[in-house]
């Protein structure tokens, strides 16, 4: 775990890693996408981000995890991305969507599934963690959890969960584990906790997050 003296200089140095990252893979191949997590934590990595000195015209950005609700909701972390990551020089990147208008995520699971999976694999996956130690929108106790964790498991799934108040869309754990650089971004004792917990936990039906720490995620703390 990389320690930071604050959030501020925690922000700063993943984007930087991030575009870094993002730059070796676009001198190696003609594309890459980068999966980035929802939720009010990354906003200022992801603004950071936003100016970073690359080719974006050939980055595809996507979420690893959406609450299915439109655009027009606060809840809505598509909604978040455009306003931080996909303003400034990262206004060109194409952005891979999670969510379509529909009475439920099973209704448009196949199309979004297929343009999520056209764009894989992920040559760099910054993740979150709850401090019940799920990540993406893998939780502990959900509805399709042994599916999502499966070796086989499709690129998208839907999930609904106790702690989770609408239907998500995730990204599943063979996508998450498949990443070409993963990070795990997480600030507070509290996180602390749950990932020292996540460590000595070898059941990832307890500890999702267990999905990227065994891929060797290199995991960003501040307090």
């Amino acid at each position: 775990m990389i320690r930071y003296d604050d959030r501020a200089a925690l922000m700063t140095n993943l984007a930087e890693v991030v575009a870094g990252e993002l730059r070796t893979a676009l001198h190696q191949q003609a594309h890459a996408t980068l999966a980035v997590p929802g939720g009010t934590t990354p906003g200022p990595f992801l603004t950071a981000l936003s100016d970073a000195d690359l080719d974006w015209s050939r980055v595809r950005v996507m979420l690893t995890d959406e609450r299915f609700v439109p655009e027009s909701s606060d809840r809505s972390n598509t909604r978040l991305l455009r306003g931080t990551l996909l303003q400034n020089r990262a206004a060109a990147a194409t952005l891979v969507p999670f969510y379509r208008e529909a009475d439920a995520p099973e209704d448009v699971l196949d199309a979004l599934g297929q343009s999520i999976g056209a764009a894989l694999p992920l040559d760099v996956c910054v993740l979150g963690m709850g401090a019940d130690m799920h990540t993406a929108s893998i939780f502990p106790g959900a509805d399709r959890l042994a599916e999502a964790l499966s070796p086989d498991a499709p690129p998208l799934l839907p999930m609904r969960a106790p702690g989770a108040p609408e239907p998500r869309l995730t990204l599943t754990a063979p996508v998450l584990a498949a990443a070409r650089h993963i990070h795990v971004l997480i600030q507070g004792q509290d996180k602390a906790d749950a990932l020292a917990q996540a460590q000595a936990e070898d059941d990832r039906a307890v500890a999702p997050i267990r999905v990227a720490l065994d891929a060797g995620a290199t995991v960003h703390w501040a307090a």
